[in-house]
């Protein structure tokens, strides 16, 4: 599958493209995407053959963003134009700073933030808005972050919720790990999620991004994490998610 965009899904051993599969234009349209297909391969094996036939009314489809902001951005773009989706759902594993959240542990996410663009002057961080390069409430930010706006109408599983920060570097340095998780509160962290959010915002696109802990933020020996136990996790949460969403009136 490419990385940048996934462009066939196989669904009963047959190849077909999300637009030949629906040509007719779907009551609801959900694009399920992440950086890498293993986050949501689980759910793409296991899901209700409802959401996966000729469905006029709600339709499933998947995308591979590839890795980082870059990737994502116009990945996530080039899908959009194409696909034309009703709403988009971003799924993937996460890190945590708050070692109190037990890994595994799957959230919604109502607040992202670009995390590392910025620059580091006289070891103090200045950011696009401490730069005077953005304003706090130039579109699409909002108080400098990047709220989802649907969020009430959309975690129809009613998730807990917690605030995320993406960086295309994964924190290591004590520093900076301080830094995302004091200025930003978040309390998750990631590589994509921003991207989605700015996306959808800028062009009103409704979106939700649903995270899984593998990890806390800084601890790199990978025998501590969960990630076979968090993309788990977050597969059956999807798979649910989809059913709910599904039973909702009018699809929402």
């Amino acid at each position: 599958m490419s990385p940048i965009f996934v462009q066939r899904y196989k669904f009963d051993g047959q190849d077909n493209h999300f637009s030949q599969a629906f040509p007719d234009l779907c009551a609801m349209r959900v694009i399920i995407t992440a950086a890498t297909n293993g986050e949501w391969m689980p759910s793409f094996q296991k899901i209700n053959p409802l959401f996966a036939t000729n469905n006029k009314k709600f339709s499933v489809g998947f995308h591979e963003s590839g890795i980082g902001l870059l990737a994502s951005s116009v990945s996530l773009m080039k899908m959009f134009v194409q696909e034309t989706p009703t709403i988009i759902i971003q799924v993937g594993i996460c890190g945590s700073f708050d070692k109190k959240i037990p890994l595994g542990k799957v959230f919604a996410v109502k607040d992202d933030f670009a995390g590392d663009i910025g620059v580091m002057e006289n070891k103090v961080w200045k950011d696009l808005f401490d730069l005077k390069l953005d304003k706090p409430n130039d579109a699409p930010y909002e108080k400098k972050s990047l709220p989802n706006p649907w969020l009430k109408q959309y975690n129809v599983l009613n998730l807990p919720t917690k605030k995320a920060v993406t960086v295309n570097t994964i924190s290591t340095d004590k520093n900076k790990i301080e830094l995302y998780s004091g200025r930003y509160k978040a309390s998750l962290e990631s590589m994509e999620g921003a991207a989605l959010h700015y996306m959808g915002r800028d062009l009103h696109i409704p979106f939700i991004q649903i995270r899984a802990v593998s990890n806390y933020v800084g601890e790199r020996n990978k025998a501590k994490w969960k990630m076979k136990e968090a993309i788990y996790n977050l597969n059956e949460t999807l798979l649910q998610y989809l059913d709910a969403l599904y039973k909702m009136p009018n699809h929402a």
